[in-house]
């Protein structure tokens, strides 16, 4: 290669000075700080880290988590799914729109967010006092964080389903319509087996931001210990009382989840990388 065509990086200074820098960026930003979390953890031994993972109060923001979490995923798996399925499948009036609406978690700050649902739902907001008068309490309840956990993990399913829906195009379903194939019969054998490690990916995805949520699960839920502090609120809590090994210990069950997820998200891109092989006259016969 001529001098007059050669690329940034070419070089092998370039080369092994950009790989330096992005290592060292890495472990400066990400590596250091999860040690630190762990080793501040464990810093007063196991016997302490084991007595504030499974105080009561640690015990319960870990199971209002994990069952905010439980109830989000489902949620968004069924609302991510049929937004990509319309905005892929169908045109009409408004797509473009939607197909935009969906990006609005991703542009409004969290904490913004609560305070919507806030005016909105709390006792003095528009439905507050109806609410009130049915005897329905959404703020500073579960309801309410699980509405405002939805909101902010919305987009995640149907951003990973709707490019490789629009990529894939539909005419392996249209086969399986000409050979006579429910409408859920195409699903189950042709779309889903299409678009499942997308879709999982996603459901990863809405999994980590819903257990790791904090602006928006902050101003909705009162922040009540024992009661309505999951778990990325109960660490505040716990710094906030001087519980600077407490606190360390619950970030460690939120870095630990990360790491998971993490493992997870890897594995589903290389399951995603391998090609897809699929013969729709075989799968709907």
């Amino acid at each position: 290669m001529t001098t007059s065509h050669r690329r940034v990086g070419d070089q092998p200074w370039v080369r092994r000075s950009l790989i330096g820098i992005a290592v060292l960026l890495a472990m400066v930003m990400l590596v250091i700080p999860v040690v630190v979390i762990f080793a501040q953890a464990l810093s007063a031994g196991w016997s302490t880290f084991a007595g504030n993972v499974t105080d009561q109060y640690t015990l319960h923001a870990i199971g209002l988590t994990l069952f905010v979490a439980a109830l989000t995923v489902p949620l968004n798996l069924v609302f991510g799914t049929a937004l990509a399925w319309s905005v892929t499948r169908f045109r009409f009036p408004g797509r473009k729109l939607l197909i935009t609406l969906i990006d609005i978690p991703f542009a409004v700050s969290p904490v913004i967010a609560g305070l919507l649902y806030l005016l909105l739902y709390g006792r003095n907001g528009w439905l507050g006092s109806w609410l009130a008068t049915h005897d329905m309490q959404l703020m500073f309840a579960w309801p309410g964080i699980v509405l405002v956990t939805v909101f902010v993990t919305c987009p995640f399913v149907a951003r990973e389903l709707i490019p490789l829906m629009q990529q894939q195009g539909s005419e392996e379903e249209e086969a399986g319509v000409v050979l006579g194939a429910s409408g859920w019969r195409i699903f189950r054998k042709i779309t889903l087996p299409n678009i499942k490690w997308a879709l999982i990916y996603g459901v990863v995805l809405t999994n980590a931001r819903a257990v790791g949520e904090f602006g928006a699960v902050s101003v909705v839920s009162g922040n009540v210990r024992g009661q309505t502090n999951t778990l990325p609120l109960h660490v505040e809590l716990l710094y906030q009382d001087y519980n600077v090994v407490g606190a360390f210990a619950s970030a460690s069950l939120l870095a630990a989840i990360a790491m998971l997820t993490l493992v997870v998200k890897a594995f589903v891109e290389w399951r995603q990388s391998r090609p897809i092989v699929s013969t729709p006259e075989k799968e709907v016969s």
